[in-house]
């Protein structure tokens, strides 16, 4: 059986397209922002409290930045059907489970962390991408800095993995 290339979307479609991952990441990252706090207090390393700290600050930029996105395109925010972030984040990133040593489960904390971030950042990727497509000049702008920040946040969560590990 030969794959068959799948036809352009036209622009109703690729709007639709557009809403159902912007809706999916900023659910997930409303779902974020109300646990960073306590992600914060589970940290046992200062500077691992202190960029979790700036993420949260980062989180709460970007939904303030999708809900402008909301606003340019003419539509609002649905209510979340399926959250893939917040099925990785439900349980805490399973850091409640009688984890002794602190360096684990900073480390822990890190990795889901660095995940999540890596789902944003391929989310927005693909939501510029559309931006362009549907040419939405504000919108693309905001998505940019949205993934700049991602961006940065996966990289300080790497550099203060590898102070740990390295010493």
């Amino acid at each position: 059986m030969e794959p068959k290339t799948p036809k352009t979307p036209d622009a109703p479609f690729l709007k639709q397209i557009f809403l159902h991952h912007l809706t999916r990441i900023y659910n997930g990252k409303c779902f974020l922002r109300d646990r960073t706090s306590h992600l914060m207090g589970l940290a046992s390393f200062k500077a691992l409290e202190l960029a979790i700290g700036e993420f949260g600050g980062d989180v709460k930029k970007q939904i303030e930045r999708m809900e402008e996105i909301y606003k340019l395109i003419g539509e609002k925010p649905s209510a979340e059907v399926c959250n893939p972030i917040r099925s990785i984040i439900k349980d805490e990133f399973c850091l409640d489970d009688g984890q002794d040593v602190p360096l684990l489960n900073d480390l822990d904390i890190m990795l889901y962390l660095q995940i999540l971030e890596h789902i944003n950042i391929t989310s927005y990727r693909m939501l510029i991408m559309i931006a362009k497509l549907l040419k939405y000049d504000e919108v693309k702008q905001l998505l940019t800095e949205n993934f700049d920040e991602s961006a940065d946040n996966d990289k300080l969560f790497t550099l203060i993995a590898k102070e740990y590990v390295t010493g």
